[in-house]
């Protein structure tokens, strides 16, 4: 007799036999049916169980790589707000890639008569969230921060969930310099927007149109954010630098990279903070001298001397 497979078993079968033996075998089927059905069921059940887990590991590890929202540490901060100027040095330009613009009016001031340096953005935009990383370590070689956020872009924007800090509620003090931030809206969705923060004043709005516009930037991009106005000597408008570089990191691990002059995260942020504070020691009239007569800041400011206010000649 030649053996039958059926479904990976092997049955042998008889031409004879009694009405017992056919009993028996019926029985004998359906209770491997049922061992079957059994079977399929608790396979069926495991396959949902791994992939119950398999879901819970990618949001344990989605929300795990989520930039943190909330007052920001104090050994945060002071790793950002302290970076030694060894170490800046030893960055240089880094992988900056783009120089503030020229504009050299008169010396933007504020109230207490300190050249002013005034920041748009808001807390939505990845390029924002990009560029509040240099802008704190240049800013903080001339003053203190204090009551700094942390903050993230948006999730459903390009570059999602950039960690950063917010300016929202935070406070700047110097011997040289006046800061004004301004964070249109937040990271929170509102119909087909953010919700709104907080308000530019008539003179930021000014600036804003004046200098974020043709010939300082190309019409297309009038009005983009990140804008920084460097009290009237400079302007940026974007980020310096590829934020990418910030990809699926957290705020922590960023300020640690920052230790290590080598690494893409410190060549980005401390090359372009190098840039920022050059032009900001343009506006100060190179105060505080051990900052601006550091000899990687007076490189840059002879190369944005260099460089020609756009529609001028």
């Amino acid at each position: 007799m030649q053996p039958t497979r059926t479904r990976g078993t092997v049955r042998r079968e008889s031409h004879t036999g009694s009405a017992g033996r056919r009993a028996q075998r019926r029985a004998h089927d359906h209770t491997a049916a049922r061992q079957r059905k059994f079977v399929l069921l608790a396979g069926a059940a495991i396959v949902l169980v791994l992939a119950a887990f398999v879901v819970l590991r990618i949001v344990s590890t989605s929300n795990s790589n989520a930039a943190a929202s909330g007052p920001a540490p104090d050994s945060l901060v002071q790793a950002v707000t302290n970076v030694p100027a060894a170490t800046l040095a030893q960055v240089g330009r880094g992988t900056a890639t783009e120089l503030p613009t020229p504009v050299r009016a008169d010396v933007e001031r504020g109230p207490s008569g300190l050249p002013l340096i005034t920041y748009i953005g808001a807390e939505y935009c990845p390029f924002c969230a990009g560029e509040r990383w240099p802008l704190i370590v240049a800013l903080s070689r001339f003053g203190t921060f204090d009551n700094l956020q942390l903050s993230h872009s948006a999730s459903d924007d390009v570059y999602p969930n950039t960690p950063t800090f917010s300016f929202v509620g935070s406070t700047y003090t110097s011997p040289y310099l006046e800061f004004s931030p301004v964070e249109l809206q937040s990271n929170v969705r509102s119909g087909n927007s953010y919700q709104q923060l907080q308000t530019p004043t008539s003179d930021q709005t000014n600036l804003l149109r004046t200098y974020d516009a043709p010939p300082y930037v190309p019409a297309s991009a009038a009005g983009s954010i990140p804008f920084i106005d460097l009290a009237g000597q400079y302007m940026v408008s974007g980020a310096s630098y590829d934020v990418g570089t910030l990809r699926g990191m957290t705020q922590d691990p960023i300020a640690a990279a920052l230790a290590d002059p080598n690494s893409p995260q410190a060549q980005a942020i401390l090359g372009s903070a190098n840039v920022l504070t050059a032009a900001i020691c343009s506006a100060t009239g190179n105060a505080p001298a051990n900052v601006c007569s550091d000899p990687v800041v007076t490189s840059l400011q002879a190369a944005l001397a260099a460089t020609s206010v756009p529609g001028k000649s």
